[in-house]
């Protein structure tokens, strides 16, 4: 049975953002607090794992603070147990003081366009995830062995990270851990061509100075930015803009690229601005051929904010493939509050609030990207969780010394660890345990060492579960 005075917490989901508040939680609450994380995959980290591209390799590095998380003796992790089939939210109440749904954005935003479906265009997120071994898009038909020019929609890291997959030298691929799948697939590719194309201007992009970089050191691609269509985006002063520090560096790169003669490399990347898909058109035999595009000038909002907005001109890329990288969207969890509009969860301050009323539900709380959307680097969640955990831990009563707990305290019917697991694993006999991960963690490592790679990922939850040990008792 467990203790009267302990306060149990569940996390939903395991990417940066549960796992900075897990930890947040675990520092903040002593002995008195008990914390098991619910992963609807076999696996955690989120995208540090399945997001970020493979070769950057120092960013999924901040795994190892997670796994300081992971070994406190009060953090529990049930990989494999899906939120809303496996266990309900009202069961989660009726056995935790708290619930904190961490489930970040894994659904893409639509471009809205005819010919959005045709065979060729893709989500950035599908891609992505088929790259970096995701088991959701394992099976994912990316005919790369056509196509000599693809067309990238987006200004963000994620638009880049596609771009620069796409022309990858077989030697910078090669030490990676794409999943193998994709390597077969991106060494045999044909493209040749990437075209980035952003709504906005060159200043108003969301790319980080170190991404933007990265694409001059390519090893087969040169990056092409024509220099009469910067002058043309530039031309209309951003004050905002000219104030961040990341968006005048980027125009200074952007400038750079301008002014770089051509080297000949085999593959080319062009980035192209005020220019947003109108419509896909296809060819022979009805896969992409042909993306529409329509002009665009910036005009000033009543917000003074810089806006895109469509002229009448119009131009058309022939092209195979298409990547819609404009954002990220989060998915309604089932029984639990969500603006449709926003696609989070709705809160004040991490608090889960009802949308009928704007009162906040007692005992649960949102973190990371179903919180505030799709925005910042995986850093923004060590301080996006924080705030939710303050608010938490005055909720329940461990705040500040002196501090007084505050009203939003919830009291669950059943809070009994072995009764969660029992029920979890009744449930969801094969389900995960964290040695079962480590077991995951240290047989794909294995498989890569003799290609000098990180890792060699499992990408079939079936493969996971073997190795993990997940066999019904």
């Amino acid at each position: 049975m467990t203790d009267a005075s302990t306060i149990r917490i569940a996390v939903i989901g395991s990417g940066p953002a549960g796992f900075y508040a897990a930890g947040h939680l675990l520092k903040a609450g002593g002995e008195r607090v008990e914390l098991d994380m619910i992963e609807r995959l076999p696996t955690p980290w989120g995208l540090v794992r399945s997001g970020v591209a493979p070769d950057h390799p120092k960013i999924k590095s901040v795994t190892r603070i997670y796994e300081k998380t992971a070994a406190h003796p009060q953090f529990r992790f049930f990989g494999n147990v899906n939120f809303g089939a496996h266990v309900s939210r009202a069961e989660l109440l009726a056995r935790y003081h708290a619930i904190v749904y961490a489930t970040g954005s894994p659904s893409d935003r639509p471009l809205g366009i005819p010919g959005e479906e045709l065979p060729g265009s893709h989500a950035a997120t599908e891609f992505v995830g088929w790259y970096n071994g995701h088991p959701d898009h394992t099976d994912l038909e990316v005919d790369l062995l056509k196509a000599e020019r693809a067309v990238v929609i987006g200004n963000g890291n994620v638009a880049l990270d596609v771009a620069r997959m796409l022309v990858l030298a077989p030697a910078e691929l090669a030490p990676t851990d794409t999943a193998d799948h994709a390597l077969e697939v991106l060494a045999a590719s044909r493209v040749n061509e990437v075209v980035v194309v952003g709504r906005r201007g060159p200043a108003q992009a969301a790319f980080t100075n170190p991404e933007l970089l990265e694409l001059g050191e390519l090893a087969d691609a040169d990056v092409i930015v024509d220099p009469e269509e910067l002058a043309r985006a530039l031309a209309v002063a951003d004050p905002q803009a000219e104030e961040n520090a990341t968006a005048r560096r980027n125009v200074e790169i952007l400038r750079s690229y301008a002014e770089r003669p051509a080297t000949g490399r085999p593959k080319r990347i062009l980035l192209r601005f005020l220019l947003s898909p109108s419509a896909l058109l296809p060819a022979e035999g009805g896969h992409l051929g042909t993306v529409e595009l329509i002009r665009n000038e910036l005009v000033g909002g009543a917000d003074g904010r810089l806006r895109a907005q469509a002229r009448k001109e119009r131009e058309t890329i022939e092209a195979g493939l298409l990547f819609r990288a404009i954002g990220y969207r989060g998915i309604a969890l089932p029984e639990v509050p969500f603006d449709e509009l926003a696609a989070v969860i709705p809160n004040q301050g991490g608090c889960v609030t009802d949308p009928r009323t704007g009162e906040t539900l007692p005992g649960e709380y949102v973190v990371g990207w179903i919180k505030r959307g799709p925005s910042g680097v995986i850093g923004t969640n060590k301080k996006d969780a924080q705030e939710t955990v303050d608010a938490m831990l005055a909720d329940l009563g461990l705040g500040a010394e002196g501090e007084e707990p505050r009203p939003g305290g919830h009291e669950p019917s059943e809070p009994d660890a072995a009764a969660v697991e029992a029920l979890l694993r009744s449930r969801q006999p094969k389900l995960v345990s964290y040695s079962g991960w480590e077991a995951i963690d240290r047989h794909e490592r294995a498989l890569g060492e003799p290609a000098g790679r990180p890792r060699v990922k499992l990408t079939r939850v079936d493969e996971l579960l073997r190795v993990a040990g997940a066999e019904e008792p």
